[in-house]
C-alpha cells in the first residue's frame, strides 16, 4: 500500500468514526441548564466540545485503521473468507 493510499483510507475512516461517535455527545450535551440561543431547538446542544470529539475520534480511528492495517500486511481475513451466498470456495 502507497502513503497516498494509507492516507486517504484513514481520513474516509476518520468520517466514519466521526459519524459513529457524534451522536453520544449530542446525547450528553442536551443535559438541561444550558442556555440556548433564541429560536434554537430544545433537543439542540448548547454547546459542542470540538476538541474533546476531535481527539477522540483520531483515537478510535488510529486504532482502527492499525486493525486494518495489519490485516494488510499479514493476511488475516481476505476476501475468499467471507462466504456471503452460501458458495463453495473455488478450487485452487
Amino acid at each position: 500500500m502507497t502513503w497516498p493510499s494509507a492516507i486517504a483510507i484513514y481520513f474516509i475512516m476518520w468520517f466514519l468514526c466521526l459519524f459513529i461517535v457524534l451522536p453520544f455527545y449530542a446525547r450528553d450535551a442536551t443535559g438541561g441548564d444550558s442556555e440556548h440561543v433564541p429560536g434554537q431547538a430544545e433537543s439542540a446542544p448548547a454547546t459542542f466540545p470540538f476538541w474533546r470529539v476531535f481527539g477522540r475520534v483520531t483515537i478510535v480511528t488510529a486504532v482502527t485503521f492499525s486493525l486494518y492495517y495489519a490485516n494488510y500486511v499479514n493476511g488475516w481475513i481476505m476476501p475468499q473468507d467471507i462466504n456471503l451466498f452460501g458458495t463453495p470456495p473455488p478450487r485452487s
